[in-house]
């Protein structure tokens, strides 16, 4: 993530987030779709987990450079590059959490005897974590949803109705179930406490993080409902499957799909992990084909997201894409920059229309010119 505003707030000492929670088919659809192939370019990525700094392999760049202020997340990278290495998909599988499994603690010790003395030790104190929950499910905002599918939704809705979101319909199907079985009052109360600002900075994300937010986090989440059970279909969207079952259910995010699994593992030694800032990688004069910037405009005020998106396109080749998520602050180019990209419109409508990680409001590709 950046040094600027956000790093003097936030910790970053633990696992903050155990997967992704951006949609990496969105993701690949701004960086790729309607330019020339990626076969020989650099793209940037903000790490956090990792799981989409290994979906941008599946372009064939030369090189993806994974940077993170948190060793923690940097740690969640590079077990997962142990992971594919060392086991079949269906293992791996296992030990991210996204199929259940019985043996989690063997496959975590096999992984963890093929890292560094360093990175064994991180991952020690969290063996028992890792073989009840996967490795996608052991950071603070995959706790905050556990505490919220285990212990909070069953006093809103049984496991038969939880169970029904999944059950393929028509998008008059969704919208019909949602308003006669999903909203109920006891639904809306629940989102208006367990979302509140101040249970999700408490329990979920860091409070740094809603610094710069306006409005209710409640109301944006029960909007955000709608796209996800009604928009999109429920049965392919493994992120809502997490959030409510703790599985990823049939489907999967993009870089845990089999038909990925061996392009991913052959490129493995294309990633190159820096543990630092955004900045730091912009400071070196390497140059960049595409950048996969997750959401972090939206921790900073107006003044430092100008400086750093001023940065980020020193940094850029022509042609580069910028691909960003909002979730409830309005980040988009700067007016000062807007002769020196172009917004791609129409891939920002699909990637929205098509968005299964739900939460964001706002999908964003930008292309230097």
């Amino acid at each position: 993530m950046t040094d600027t505003e956000i790093a003097a707030k936030a910790s970053f000492e633990t696992i903050r987030y155990a997967q992704l929670w951006e949609d990496a088919d969105c993701l690949l659809l701004g960086l790729a779709e309607g330019r020339k192939p990626l076969s020989g370019a650099t793209l940037v990525s903000i790490c956090s987990a990792g799981d989409n700094a290994l979906a941008m392999l599946t372009l064939d760049p030369q090189r993806v450079v994974a940077v993170d202020l948190s060793a923690a997340q940097i740690e969640c990278l590079k077990i997962r590059i142990a992971a594919w290495r060392t086991l079949d998909h269906g293992a791996l599988l296992e030990l991210m959490g996204s199929r259940p499994s019985e043996r989690r603690a063997a496959l975590l010790a096999r992984v963890a005897a093929t890292l560094p003395a360093d990175s064994q030790a991180f991952w020690a104190p969290l063996k028992r974590d890792v073989e009840i929950y996967g490795l996608g499910g052991i950071g603070r905002f995959e706790r905050y949803f556990r505490l919220f599918h285990r212990r909070v939704l069953p006093l809103v809705h049984g496991h038969a109705k939880v169970q029904a979101v999944f059950e393929p319909r028509s998008r008059e199907q969704r919208q019909r179930f949602l308003d006669q079985r999903w909203n109920t009052w006891r639904w809306r109360v629940l989102l208006k406490c367990f979302f509140s600002r101040f249970t999700m900075g408490r329990l979920g994300r860091d409070p740094a993080f809603f610094d710069h937010v306006e409005g209710s986090v409640a109301d944006h989440v029960a909007r955000r409902v709608v796209h996800a059970i009604v928009d999109t279909d429920p049965s392919e969207n493994p992120y809502l499957h997490w959030v409510l079952r703790g599985t990823h259910g049939e489907a999967l995010p993009l870089a845990l799909r089999p038909e990925h699994f061996d392009t991913i593992r052959d490129r493995l030694d294309r990633i190159d992990i820096r543990h630092g800032s955004l900045e730091a990688f912009v400071a070196t004069g390497e140059k960049a084909d595409g950048f996969n910037l997750s959401d972090i405009f939206e921790y900073m005020g107006p003044e430092t997201f100008s400086t750093v998106y001023d940065r980020l396109l020193g940094a850029a080749n022509p042609g580069a894409r910028l691909v960003y998520w909002n979730m409830m602050v309005p980040r988009r180019m700067p007016q000062a920059f807007s002769g020196r990209l172009r917004t791609m419109e129409a891939l920002e409508a699909r990637g929205r229309a098509m968005d299964k990680a739900f939460f964001y409001s706002d999908f964003v590709v930008e292309e230097v010119l």
